[in-house]
């Protein structure tokens, strides 16, 4: 590994990445040793003005990458004696968390994100910086509720390194943004790097333009990021160098100590694991083992900047990559993974041990299959979006299964053969993914190697599976359409030939009421679909008024759906027509059942605003 050789391998695949993927800009920076080895620009930091990416000059936004100066901040004043890692993080507030579970948040807990929150998104991005309001305030507004006990369950929380970043400037006394500038930028010389926002004006003409893709006129504003600790800095690939450098050198840059010794290795020392042997947490860093590597890191991402860090600690490289836009179809997710492992075979070519796939893997793929959803979730608002983004576990014929979260650099679900009891190995591969299970034999997750380990993901049964949810879905939307097809159908037909239905005022009111209801349902269907597809952030002004209008729909749609059922009921047992209109009125109220459990179970009508 010379820096001659690194140009080239870089050199020689980056600008084809770029322009195939349609992303217009991207800073590498490798560091060995104690120095910069490598820093080089891609593309064009303003595709309009054909400004180029410059390592030295060029800011981009590393998002969550934020979080590991926030950990290291955490750490100094661990260092001072001023932080606890396993004392009540209530301790440094002035508010409460609620007593839940028996067992209190401690910043262990936060730094390896099993603290147990929900996810929480709202105003996490703001339209303007100048609706930033103070760190306190965000962490009082958007408590999330506390799903899992602290310390057992890992699920990735900006929530959690935000308010991290408030016990900072509570027990530092100096806002976060000024405490990591002084006590971290200033001595490692980051002095193109801040949390400030909007950006200093010496700063801002050196910021790269954000995009969807290179050929996209429409360009992304700079980001105002309300998570400040989780995801605001600012920062050009040569000042990463310096952070790489530090943590890889015992917390020094330069004559400058940013952390002891004793800190670093403590922050860099394993704390928490989903299962025994594979990728867990360090304190703020995620462990990216492979190749053989002890290989620690984060990656970030906002709207327009994707970025990675890695540190090697044995070998003492460290990898820092950023892109300014996703590129077409998010290129830029498959890119950084190809281009980092493509790296570590060039420099650290790995023969992974050979392990027998085991005798008769059938009963356990059998076991495994199924929908699973993420420990990163929303569960106490509206769950609609996490029953739509499960995915599932699928057994083979041969006893091999496939995943659908993990997939190859093509996109296709990766193949996994077992090589212990609900162990399996990638196919053509060194990675491994687990099945975790309770005291009674049930699974209770599965991680892998092959994914970042900031979530699991647990089995969805019955109901809610994705499965289910695709199957009984389709029917119930398809009783919907032909309720009001032929409601509307049959109005018009009897209209034309002046056949009105022999019907009782309260039997065509209640008859009224049920087809109203049908059409309540497909509207609170394409509705929720709507808001969800048309990728609304959560920080628009207007999701509160959005969110009422949904949650009134959805109370007026219960009432809808309460109608349709009794007037099924009541065609069924005694009301005019044969046994077709009878089925039919079968149909429409087992839809009518199935939509009052969907606003119940995905809470469509709680009136619940904190997300």
């Amino acid at each position: 590994m010379t820096a001659q050789d690194v140009q080239t391998f870089f050199d020689s695949v980056v600008p084809y990445a770029l322009q195939r993927g349609d992303i217009a800009g991207s800073v590498i920076v490798v560091v060995k040793d104690g120095q910069p080895l490598f820093a080089q620009g891609y593309g064009y930091a303003d595709v309009a003005n054909g400004k180029p990416v410059v390592a030295d000059q060029t800011l981009f936004r590393p998002g969550s990458i934020s979080k590991t100066f926030a950990w290291t901040a955490v750490m100094q004043l661990v260092g001072a004696g001023k932080i606890d890692l396993d004392k009540d993080v209530n301790s440094y507030l002035d508010f409460t968390i609620p007593e839940k579970f028996g067992k209190p948040i401690t910043m262990r807990d936060l730094m390896t994100h099993t603290a147990g929150f929900e996810e929480s998104v709202g105003d996490e991005f703001m339209k303007s910086t100048d609706q930033l309001f103070p760190y306190g305030d965000y962490v009082k507004k958007h408590l999330p509720a506390r799903i899992f006990p602290p310390g057992k369950l890992v699920a990735y929380s900006n929530y959690g390194a935000t308010l991290a970043g408030y016990i900072v400037e509570r027990v530092s006394g100096q806002p976060f943004n000024e405490y990591v500038a002084e006590h971290i930028f200033k001595p490692l010389g980051m002095d193109h790097s801040t949390f400030e926002q909007p950006l200093p004006a010496p700063l801002a003409a050196n910021m790269s333009v954000g995009y969807h893709s290179a050929s996209d006129k429409k360009t992304i504003p700079f980001e105002a990021i309300e998570v400040g600790p989780a995801g605001s800095l600012s920062a050009t690939g040569a000042d990463m160098a310096h952070f790489m450098i530090a943590q890889l050198g015992g917390g020094q840059y330069n004559g400058a100590t940013m952390l002891s010794p004793a800190m670093i290795e403590l922050m860099h020392s394993p704390q928490s694991t989903m299962a025994p042997g594979l990728n867990g947490f360090d304190l703020g860093f995620y462990q990216e083992n492979r190749n053989g590597q002890r290989i620690i890191g984060h990656a970030g991402d906002t709207a327009a900047f994707h970025s990675d860090l890695h540190l090697l600690l044995d070998q003492h490289v460290g990898v820092f990559m950023s892109f300014n836009s996703p590129g077409k179809q998010a290129e830029v997710g498959r890119l950084r993974t190809a281009l980092f492992r493509s790296f570590l075979d060039r420099y650290y070519p790995y023969a992974p041990p050979h392990e027998e796939t085991v005798a008769n893997p059938k009963p356990d793929a059998a076991r495994v299959a199924g929908a699973y959803e993420v420990t990163r979730r929303i569960e106490s608002t509206f769950s609609v979006l996490q029953a739509l983004t499960q995915s599932s576990v699928i057994a083979q014929p041969d006893g091999t299964i496939k995943i659908e979260a993990l997939k190859d650099l093509s996109g296709t679900p990766k193949t996994w053969r077992e090589v212990g009891p609900l162990v399996y190995r990638e196919v053509g591969g060194q990675a491994h993914t687990k099945f975790i299970t309770d005291k009674d034999g049930r699974i209770q997750y599965w991680i892998s190697d092959d994914f970042l380990p900031v979530e699991l993901f647990q089995p969805v049964h019955g109901l809610r599976s994705i499965g289910m949810l695709k199957s009984l879905g389709v029917l119930f939307l398809v009783t919907l359409v032909l309720t009001v097809v032929i409601w509307f159908g049959g109005w018009v037909v009897r209209r034309r030939f002046h056949a009105p239905l022999v019907m009782t005022r309260g039997q065509r009111r209640l008859r009224l009421a049920s087809r109203l209801g049908a059409v309540l349902l497909l509207v609170m269907v394409c509705s929720w679909l709507l808001m969800i597809s048309s990728g609304i952030e959560a920080s628009n002004h207007t999701i509160g008024l959005l969110l009422t209008a949904l949650y009134i729909l959805g109370v007026l749609t219960a009432l809808g759906a309460i109608a349709m059922l009794i007037h099924a009921v009541l065609r069924v047992l005694r009301g005019p027509g044969g046994w077709l209109a009878r089925l039919g009125e079968v149909f429409i109220g087992l839809s009518a059942l199935y939509g009052l459990w969907a606003i119940c179970a995905y809470g469509l009508a709680n009136f619940n605003y904190t997300f």
